[in-house]
């Protein structure tokens, strides 16, 4: 006696949710391989898509590319709002911050390769990514601007100063996200500590009056 087993169907994604999954699989693919290197076939393929059903949601690659820049950097820049304002003393808000820095990385470890390290080897491609972070960091700026005392740390030029203390946190987050990415087996809390000995303690010097030269 034959029997026919039921086949369940499979669930239609709305299109809000076909899009993040077409985002997730991009975001992990030009991680790996560069934009160059991350093909349009091969990023429908993961996503579970037709090349078409892929350009119904964006435009091109590039657009593509663009989106997942401007997601990512969004998202850290909501890190820094929900966590570096209020109350709390200086040390704890910043690292708080960094602690929900690093976090993020650390469930989105694709997306900060994307924004970090990625060189597309497109000059159009890079003056966009240049382009978007730029933004990124203009529309973040003011959050620091506001703290006090900030001259202490940035001198009285406030747009240069600004710029200079970010270049150096950047530098420090960043590049410790990339270290940590080849080595996951270190705690976020050591990663946090580390950036906090590295910043905090030489911007908690600088407030209490010291500075070089």
């Amino acid at each position: 006696m034959s029997s026919t087993k039921s086949q369940i169907p499979r669930k239609r994604l709305s299109a809000a949710e076909r899009r993040e999954t077409i985002e997730d699989a991009a975001t992990a693919l030009f991680a790996e391989r560069g934009y160059q290197g991350a093909s349009i076939d091969e990023i429908a393929g993961r996503s579970g898509v037709t090349p078409p059903v892929l350009y119904d949601h964006f435009a091109s690659k590039q657009d593509l590319y663009r989106r997942l820049l401007e997601r990512h950097f969004a998202e850290l820049r909501q890190v820094w709002r929900e966590n570096f304002v209020g109350e709390d003393p200086p040390a704890r808000r910043v690292a708080r911050s960094f602690d929900a820095w690093f976090a993020y990385i650390e469930t989105h470890p694709f997306a900060g390769r994307m924004l970090f390290r990625d060189t597309s080897g497109d000059p159009k491609v890079e003056a966009m990514h240049q382009e978007v972070a730029a933004s990124s960091r203009a529309a973040i700026m003011g959050l620091f601007a506001n703290q006090p005392d900030v001259e202490k740390l940035i001198g009285p030029e406030v747009e240069e100063g600004l710029e200079m203390a970010w270049i150096v946190m950047r530098g420090v987050l960043q590049g410790l996200a990339m270290w940590w990415y080849e080595h996951p087996s270190i705690s976020r809390e050591r990663v946090v500590a580390t950036a906090m000995n590295a910043l905090w303690v030489g911007w908690e010097r600088t407030q209490a009056g010291e500075g070089w030269g």
